[in-house]
């Protein structure tokens, strides 16, 4: 049976694979991932941004695709599958590098699009240089996934705006050079801009994470910023949040796809050159079902990534639900390939600094940062039932 239009058809050549450009930049990223490998571990253990990864990625000229074009970046816009096949490239080889990447973009993606010229200015350029670290300060001691119950305030004051709040677990908390704050003004929520040194800014550790990570507390008390700081319009933070995290989300996937082919690279080099009973562990009882699982889990998740990645450098917020299908799908899969890893590798998977007892424990907060699993499942489902009639 001939399919009307088809029947001479045969797909191009390349249909499924990255165009030229976005391989260009994998490349990229394994140059400058390669030159990272030997300061990895301890990089990774680090809780403070590690100097020596900051100078390479800053030499690297990476760090300008998370900014546009006009203010010092590679792309004329932030895209989406860019940040992603990079993230990709980098998580597998070390977290600290892959974080340190990524913020700047998370970073600073409000100044982008909601900044005024004068601050675009001021910041972009330094941040695509990485001669200003980013941070984005959202969540509260007491505050997660649910954003609208936050405390922090933002009140208009004489030409400037007064912040006053507790932010915690906020990503480069003590490195960075300027924090985007999320508050609340009057009856919505503002997005502002605060550097570091502001007075009555300060920062604290009172938490490290299972992988460590640059991560800390900010107090502002009072602080006073000019009404010029203020990213977008009054009481519109929460659309520059979700546009952020539209852009930014699908690339979790990216770095959680990189980690489990680090895992799965690991399991396969230990089961080809160890043996039992006499036979390479790669042959032997449930080995080759467990890697084969792994790479077939791996490719999936890549091609979703991949095709969330593109439809978001598109159209981030229309797009928000395949990058979320894509987090949560592959951070899922990350961590039952790297704990699959570690079963095949025994006794050798457990050995503290090795580095599969690495990506193990990099691996399990993926699941949680920028959308825990369920919270994810949980706004997919209610998006998905809203198409049915009842």
């Amino acid at each position: 049976m001939e399919v009307g239009g088809l029947e001479n058809a045969t797909p191009e050549p390349g249909l499924f694979e990255l165009p030229a450009a976005y391989r260009e930049l994998q490349s990229e990223a394994r140059a400058l991932a390669a030159s990272v490998a030997g300061l990895a571990a301890e990089a990774d253990e680090s809780g403070s941004v590690h100097p020596q990864v900051r100078r390479r990625l800053a030499a690297s000229g990476l760090a300008a695709v998370t900014v546009p074009r006009e203010y010092g970046g590679r792309l004329d816009q932030v895209d989406s599958l860019a940040v992603t096949v990079i993230r990709e490239v980098l998580a597998g080889t070390s977290a600290h590098l892959d974080s340190l990447f990524a913020m700047q973009g998370i970073g600073s993606y409000a100044v982008s699009v909601g900044g005024s010229p004068d601050l675009r200015r001021q910041w972009l350029p330094a941040v695509a240089a990485c001669e200003a670290i980013a941070a984005l300060a959202l969540t509260e001691p007491d505050v997660g996934s649910d954003l609208r119950a936050i405390t922090t305030t933002v009140e208009s004051e004489g030409g400037d705006l007064v912040v006053t709040g507790h932010k915690s677990f906020i990503t480069n908390a003590g490195d960075a050079d300027f924090y985007c704050v999320l508050g609340r003004e009057s009856e919505g929520y503002s997005l502002l801009l605060v550097p570091a040194g502001s007075p009555g800014l300060s920062v604290s550790h009172p938490h490290q994470i299972i992988a460590p990570h640059v991560l800390g507390d900010v107090v502002l008390d009072g602080v006073r910023v000019p009404e010029g700081n203020r990213l977008g319009q009054p009481g519109q933070g929460f659309r520059l949040a979700l546009a952020t995290l539209a852009t930014f989300r699908v690339s979790v996937a990216g770095a959680a796809v990189g980690l489990a082919q680090a895992a799965l690279d690991e399991a396969v080099g230990h089961a080809v050159t160890r043996e039992q009973f006499g036979t390479p562990l790669a042959r032997l009882g449930p080995v080759p079902t467990l890697l084969a699982r792994s790479w077939t889990d791996i490719e999936m998740a890549r091609s979703l990534t991949y095709r969330a990645a593109a439809a978001a450098a598109r159209d981030p917020l229309a797009s928000l639900h395949l990058s979320s299908m894509a987090k949560a799908g592959a951070t899922e899969m990350a961590g039952q390939v790297a704990d699959r890893a570690v079963q095949i590798m025994g006794r050798f998977g457990l050995v503290r600094g090795s580095v599969i007892e690495r990506l193990y424990r990099e691996a399990r907060p993926m699941r949680i940062y920028e959308g825990a699993t369920e919270v994810i499942y949980d706004s997919l489902a209610r998006q998905l039932v809203k198409g049915y009639p009842k």
